[in-house]
């Protein structure tokens, strides 16, 4: 369980001098469990879990600088018993500019322990350690781990741990309400400073203000609960929401991160109450760091006149001055980083484009900020945007805090459109995103002073994927033969990338784990080379040789499978009815296999797949074809899918149109036994 109370470091100023505050002392006791729950050994309101949560507290009290979790676990299978080892990430240490002033929190009153179903107590006794996480300059991130001990199927488990925040600090709680598992029973409390607390009035001698000398004049909160549920405010100034039979987190085949989409609720401080006013706000502070950092300085503009030429036309330009930043070591993709000391790494952060250029070195965000730069220098004109990664979230307005945001892309304005551009993506070819950047939303720049905005999705042109093969075989169905891989796209972007955090062999061993997935039982596949891995210009080409057992075999007739690649018919949708959530296939692509068997003398075909065409209309087609001839055979199917996202009213037609597609890969190619010919 990962704790979910995070530290944000203010300065509280104080008109006059105050007592200290005392370090809070959670008065509950750890729980006594009933006979039934002792003796549970599954759960009717979640059938099949390896788990379930009967309480959850989470308690935050900004006046005495503290949050308390509290869990209390039933575990019902092997499985469950991972949920005894508890995952406390936290901000040890952050740095409030305005004032240099330093924060520190950490994590302390760590108690828990274990009862056994015959209501045996095993109680914690291990003095869990920090371990840092990352460290970049004075902001350090830390993680407690502790495990309860002797946890058995059947088992309770109990912990309780405090967040102690830095009396000059204060906290946004954020409430991830749904779970892994089921949980019985939930209760949240949140008791702000005594401005914020409900029914108070502004008088108070104490107040914030952010990281930029703003002053905070609001609580805000951000939420979605299921129906009827609401918060509650008590007499006694705290916010309390309490929730009981609350779902575990769907599992359900290419779901969007689902961290926007599940029961959550955030509280926050805030300069400003209105939505367009704060990120017209937060998007002018933003823009005006960009535009200082990427400024077209003396140095940028001698680089960028020895790159490109008077006569070239702006895309050329932008096109060369792509390739010189790729050329950069990108930190975000080096494997010394992960051996190299954090605190190194921060000290060499660049203050300005001209520093990245000036260190042939820099992470993602300084590199693509450096290509703004040039891009200007050159003439060009070009904005930053700011996009929340498509694999984390979703960008939401409503949630008034810059920091959901993630990732810099580039948008070029030439010829009178928007190219958008990737390059703190490394191996990313020029006008080519990563799938994690598109149909992303966040605040860009824009001479129109609109801050919010989204960037396109891909189609299935932007990512193909060519599986050609020439396999021979046997009377016996023996098999040998050579396959070639020829991608584009995201697939070739994400092997490449691979190629730049692992050594080849390391990345050879995982795309052999793939093939074991896609080629028919007793075959082994083995990529032999890759082509241009390091030329993110070119196809990327893996050339793989395969041999094995094929097929079954009897007397007279062999029969294989008679799409290569999907045999083991791993298609999504098929075998799942209903749906919650909205389906997310991340981008949409083509993938055509050409796969031509090698007949022995003798063998001859009996059967074969079908011409087919099925389509899901203006979203997703496959086209199979197989043409025979004497002593061979081919089979090509073409599958291309041009949605990205489907919404679960769309959800029969997608299946409909999967479960067609499942049934047309499941035909096989038959062969047989000639029968011998009789002399006169």
């Amino acid at each position: 369980m990962r704790n979910s109370v995070f530290a944000r470091s203010v300065l509280l100023i104080m008109a006059a001098v105050t007592p200290a505050l005392l370090h809070a002392q959670y008065e509950g006791q750890f729980q006594t469990p009933t006979p039934e729950e002792l003796k549970m050994t599954a759960d009717p309101k979640a059938p099949g879990a390896a788990a379930v949560y009967l309480n959850v507290e989470e308690v935050t009290n900004d006046p005495r600088h503290y949050a308390i979790v509290y869990a209390r676990i039933k575990v019902l299978t092997e499985k469950g018993k991972t949920l005894a080892t508890v995952d406390v990430p936290f901000v040890r240490k952050s740095h409030f500019n305005p004032t240099d002033r330093e924060f520190f929190n950490s994590v302390t009153d760590i108690t828990g322990r274990t009862i056994h179903s015959d209501g045996t107590i095993v109680p914690l006794e291990y003095k869990p350690e920090d371990q840092l996480i990352s460290k970049k300059g004075e902001f350090e991130r830390d993680r407690v781990t502790f495990t309860l001990p002797s946890v058995e199927v059947g088992s309770i488990i109990e912990y309780r741990y405090q967040v102690q925040n830095d009396d000059k600090s204060y906290s946004s709680p954020n409430w991830r309400i749904q779970k892994d598992y089921f949980v019985h029973k939930a209760h949240y409390a949140f008791t702000p400073f005594e401005n914020y607390q409900p029914n108070k009035s502004y008088g108070s001698r104490r107040y914030l203000i952010d990281s930029k000398g703003r002053a905070i004049n609001a609580l805000i909160w951000e939420s979605i609960l299921p129906p009827g549920v609401a918060v509650k405010t008590e007499a006694s100034g705290s916010y309390t929401l309490d929730l009981t039979d609350i779902p575990a987190t769907p599992q359900e085949a290419w779901m969007p991160p689902m961290k926007s989409f599940l029961w959550h609720l955030s509280f926050y401080y805030s300069y400003a109450n209105d939505s367009g006013d704060y990120w017209t706000s937060e998007a002018k502070d933003w823009s005006k760091d960009v535009d200082h950092f990427a400024e077209a300085t003396g140095p940028i503009r001698e680089a960028v006149k020895g790159l490109i030429a008077p006569g070239d036309s702006d895309l050329d330009k932008a096109k060369k001055l792509y390739t010189a930043v790729q050329a950069l070591d990108n930190t975000n993709f080096s494997r010394q980083k992960e051996k190299s000391e954090l605190k190194e790494l921060g000290e060499k952060q660049a203050k300005r484009a001209e520093d990245t250029w000036a260190q042939k070195s820099g992470s993602a965000k300084d590199i693509t900020r450096l290509y703004l730069a040039m891009l200007r220098a050159a003439g060009l004109t070009a904005y930053d945007m700011k996009v929340v990664d498509r694999s984390r979230g979703i960008f939401n307005p409503g949630y008034l805090n810059f920091g959901q945001l993630d990732d810099d892309v580039i948008i070029l304005s030439t010829g009178g459109k928007d190219i958008y551009l990737d390059p703190g993506e490394k191996m990313c070819p020029f006008q080519t995103m990563h799938w994690r950047h598109t149909g992303a939303s966040g605040v860009r720049q824009s001479a129109q002073g609109r801050p919010v905005a989204s960037t396109p999705l891909q189609t299935y042109a932007d990512n193909t994927l060519v599986r050609i093969g020439d396999v021979t075989l046997d009377d016996h169905g023996g098999a040998t033969g050579n396959i070639r891989f020829g991608m584009t796209g995201q697939s070739a972007l994400y092997w490449r990338q691979e190629a730049l955090r692992n050594d080849l062999d390391e990345v050879k061993k995982r795309f052999d784990r793939d093939l074991e997935t896609l080629v028919p039982e007793g075959i082994e596949a083995h990529v032999d080379h890759f082509v241009a891995i390091d030329n993110p210009d070119a196809q990327l080409i893996a050339v793989i040789k395969v041999q094995g057992a094929l097929g079954t075999a009897t007397a007279k007739r062999l029969m294989i499978p008679g799409f290569f690649f999907e045999s083991r018919g791993r298609h999504p949708f098929v075998d799942e009815e209903k749906r919650q959530e909205l389906v997310d296939m991340h981008y949409g692509d083509k993938v055509t296999d050409q796969v031509t068997y090698h007949l022995p003398a003798g063998l001859t075909v009996e059967g074969a797949p079908q011409d087919g065409n099925i389509s899901w209309p203006d979203h997703a087609v496959l086209v199979a074809k197989t043409v025979s001839a004497p002593s061979q055979v081919t089979i090509a199917r073409i599958f291309a899918h041009n949605f990205t996202f489907a919404k679960a009213d769309e959800y029969q037609d997608l299946r409909g149109f999967y479960q067609k597609v499942a049934s047309s890969d499941q035909q096989q190619l038959i062969l047989t036994t000639a029968p011998a010919v009789k002399g006169n």
